[in-house]
């Protein structure tokens, strides 16, 4: 459980770095729209990662919803990124950052449940 929790802080610190950058590389109106996006996916992992301190089952619960929620969210950019790698430049580099975004969020999904699933092991 402490592994996971540990990985909840650094999905929030590269969500947070990754809506930085994105800001400072994309225009003025995305920019911002993707920093917004990030500083509230990083900052409710941040939330569930503090909530982890005290009841770890709980907080890692939620990361995992926020995480999927992410996920959720992600999937609706593929096709984006599809028209991204053909060449379709209108977007900038917005959807490789919002799949950058969405494998962070897999990742954390995959630990979370892998954590809950050995926590049920262990409990017997």
């Amino acid at each position: 459980m402490k592994i996971v929790r540990v990985f909840i802080f650094l999905a929030a610190a590269a969500v947070f770095g990754l809506g930085f950058y994105g800001a400072s590389i994309l225009g003025k109106d995305d920019g911002m729209a993707f920093l917004l996006g990030c500083l509230t996916l990083g900052g409710g992992f941040l939330i569930t990662g503090l909530f982890s301190l005290k009841m770890p089952s709980h907080g890692i619960i939620g990361a995992g919803v926020l995480a999927l929620l992410g996920l959720g969210r992600g999937a609706l950019n593929f096709p984006s990124f599809a028209q991204y790698l053909t060449g379709d430049r209108n977007r900038g580099a917005s959807p490789a950052l919002e799949l950058c975004i969405t494998l962070i969020c897999a990742m954390l999904l995959v630990h979370v449940i892998r954590a809950l699933a050995s926590e049920k092991v262990r409990r017997g």
